[in-house]
């Protein structure tokens, strides 16, 4: 059996995203705020919540050395535009965030890609391997499991933890008024994870996202919640038995993060996905920048073709 070759050493992160060229592209609905370096296969990484694109910004410079690293904000998150989303809250959709994603690849020549996505990110992953499979090259998805399956699989320990899910799905503008009251306090308690706490992030990524954490931002972020628990369920309801991921899938979460306490992330998974590698980490619910030298090395394998546990 062929041996895999070591991991090259993380590039230690001096600033954000050092070495990305930034750029803004107009997609079939939105502005997206874009951080691009490196050649080779071209790789998509997309963030979380209440993140931006410099979450990655640990392990974006490392993978740079053997992919096209393309990082972007999200339709309404960072420096990414704030479309309407509709009274259907469509606009938001896991779907409509992956267009602008296929949209952004396009403009840069990307017509096959791999994806790796944390948190929201990874359910647009998801969305947009089922919509597109024959774009998509291989799919990596930290600290989540399937849409529908969290939302016919609740329990009060994951409900206690994630209350934000139904909180942020209310009509509006009922949360945004009572976020929009106090966003500092609020972004340093969503990301104080139990067990974890904020010394994961480096002051300068903070700051980021507090900086980012506008009354817009945190109004979009509210209709991304109104779609996933309305248009998205259904998409994966219909989807539910009938699509699957077709490509090399690869899951990851945190053994101190509300996935691992509180579901079974590769049978979860199974569900979707046939090729599929999975395992936990030591982390909590933010596992790039909590341990980047866990996901580069798995990333840095799994999106080579090598195995990667």
């Amino acid at each position: 059996m062929a041996i895999a070759e070591a991991v090259p050493e993380l590039v230690p992160s001096t600033r954000l995203m050092e070495g990305f060229a930034r750029h803004r592209i107009k997609t079939r609905g939105a502005e997206i705020n874009v951080a691009t370096a490196g050649e080779g296969p071209p790789l998509l990484l997309i963030h979380g919540n209440p993140l931006t694109l410099v979450s990655w910004h640990k392990v974006a410079p490392s993978l740079a050395r053997d992919f096209s690293v393309v990082a972007i904000d999200m339709r309404g998150y960072g420096d990414s535009s704030k479309p309407y989303g509709g009274e259907d809250h469509s606009g938001y959709s896991f779907r409509a965030i992956g267009e602008d994603a296929f949209d952004v690849m396009d403009a840069l020549g990307h017509k096959t890609f791999a994806v790796a996505g944390h948190d929201r990110g990874a359910r647009v992953g998801f969305r947009m391997c089922l919509d597109q499979p024959q774009r998509i090259t291989r799919y990596a998805a930290l600290d989540i499991v399937p849409t529908h399956h969290v939302l016919n699989n609740i329990t009060l320990g994951w409900a206690r933890e994630s209350y934000h899910w139904f909180f942020m799905a209310q009509k509006a503008p009922f949360p945004e008024k009572l976020l929009g009251a106090d966003l500092d306090y609020y972004m340093r308690y969503k990301l104080n994870k139990k067990g974890v706490g904020l010394d994961i992030f480096t002051p300068e990524a903070m700051e980021e996202y507090i900086r980012c954490a506008t009354p817009e931002q945190i109004h979009a972020v509210c209709e991304d919640y109104r779609a996933t628990i309305t248009v998205d369920l259904d998409m994966d309801t219909a989807d539910y038995g009938k699509r699957r991921i077709a490509c090399p899938t690869l899951v990851i979460w945190g053994d101190n993060s509300h996935c691992g306490r509180h579901f079974k992330p590769v049978e979860a998974w199974s569900e979707w996905a046939d090729d599929l590698v999975g395992f936990s980490v030591p982390t909590g619910h933010y596992p790039a920048e909590h341990r980047p030298d866990l996901i580069y090395a798995a990333f840095y394998r799994f999106f080579r073709g090598e195995p990667v546990a």
